[in-house]
């Protein structure tokens, strides 16, 4: 038989990390209270505490700024690639209306 794979808010993780965090938890006893793996949970906590250290993290963001960055930082890319193509649709339209004037 196949298991499952579980997956998890984005809020439920925040939630986990802070009770180690913030409320003295231990990882142990928080990933038997909520019923998850200790790997899991010490992987949210390392994430949470690189986050509140200003880390901008590979995975999913758990902290409300460092979502907003990463929304920023996409949107910075596709400005970028925007202004690229407009500066190569540009070229290309100057160097046909020289063609033309010639």
């Amino acid at each position: 038989m196949v298991r499952k794979r579980r997956t998890f808010t984005t809020e439920f993780k925040l939630e986990a990390a802070q009770l180690v965090t913030e409320q003295g938890y231990s990882i142990p006893q928080a990933s038997r209270s909520l019923g998850i793996g200790e790997t899991a949970l010490r992987r949210w906590v390392n994430q949470l505490q690189q986050e509140t250290q200003g880390i901008t993290p590979k995975s999913k963001a758990l902290t409300a700024e460092q979502q907003r960055i990463k929304e920023l930082e996409a949107r910075i890319d596709r400005l970028e690639r925007e202004k690229s193509i407009l500066k190569k649709a540009t070229a290309l339209l100057m160097s046909e209306q020289m063609q033309h004037t010639r």
